[in-house]
């Protein structure tokens, strides 16, 4: 892992996911890249002739000298602990949509990772809104670890991951092998509805097998659940009976009609966990 992108509003949520962020950082070796979105700017365009153009770029531009402040503010914190003194990171301000800034940057910058805080969504808000959480999970060009409100630290000592062992998702166990190397988790594979059909007499662990064997995975292990009719409720329920610390998803991505039809089990599981959950896009490799 090279460099890791974390999106900060300076709310204590997302001074907590940059913490975290940190320390995924020195683990990996990687950058930190912290970024502040300017969510004003988008709508500080003068809707008239009569409004003075001059007079929103000025507020635009104290607000990105005053976010800059603040990010210099937040780095100066994080250096001033031992552990994270020698990370190498960059500091960066921009306007518009989150979700697009993240995506941008992340292509601009190629960064391997976005951690962010979430607070999630539910209810009419989620149905009709969502999460800048699911945004960025929808159109990002990189994984990213979705840190609940509430979440101390992050050491994953058990990973849940569900699956459906079908070969697309081969990226995602790869990349999961990687993340293995820091933090030496056990991999708990949670296999459901039976996408492909497979019988219970060994075949889902052969499957599995030979997932975790292309990916360098050393320890884990399968759960077997079908019948499911809400995925999501099934994999947080998995992840609290056996205490799991982070949720490990590959995602489709589904944007437009498609998402509208069939959703995003991805997206529903990181609205309602109380663990961190990290969405891995179908196809995606690190170089």
């Amino acid at each position: 892992m090279k460099k890791i992108l974390v999106p900060v509003d300076f709310s204590p949520n997302s001074i907590n996911a940059l913490h975290i962020a940190a320390g995924i950082a020195h683990r990996s070796g990687a950058a930190l890249e912290i970024l502040h979105v300017n969510l004003s700017a988008i709508y500080s365009t003068p809707m008239s002739e009569y409004v003075v153009a001059s007079g929103y770029n000025a507020v635009d531009e104290e607000y990105d000298k005053s976010a800059m402040q603040g990010l210099e503010k937040a780095k100066k914190e994080l250096v001033s602990k031992k552990t994270f003194a020698d990370l190498s990171i960059t500091l960066r301000v921009e306007e518009g949509f989150l979700h697009t800034c993240l995506r941008n940057v992340a292509q601009e910058d190629d960064v391997d990772l976005i951690v962010m805080g979430t607070k999630g969504s539910s209810g009419m808000n989620e149905f009709l809104i969502g999460s800048n959480t699911e945004k960025v999970i929808r159109t990002a060009p990189c994984p990213i670890l979705a840190v609940p409100e509430g979440t101390k630290e992050f050491t994953p000592k058990l990973v849940l991951m569900p699956s459906t062992l079908k070969s697309d998702q081969a990226g995602a166990f790869h990349y999961l092998g990687q993340w293995e190397q820091y933090y030496n988790f056990r991999v708990k594979v949670l296999y459901l509805n039976n996408p492909l059909g497979l019988s219970t007499d060994g075949s889902v662990e052969a499957a599995k097998n030979r997932m975790i064997e292309a990916a360098g995975l050393k320890k884990t292990d399968v759960v077997v659940t079908s019948g499911t009719l809400f995925e999501d409720d099934a994999i947080l329920e998995a992840a609290d009976r056996y205490d799991a610390e982070l949720i490990v998803m590959a995602t489709h991505q589904r944007q437009g009609l498609s998402h509208m039809m069939f959703g995003s089990v991805t997206e529903d599981t990181v609205n309602h966990s109380q663990i961190p959950v990290l969405a891995i896009p179908i196809g995606w490799r690190e170089q």
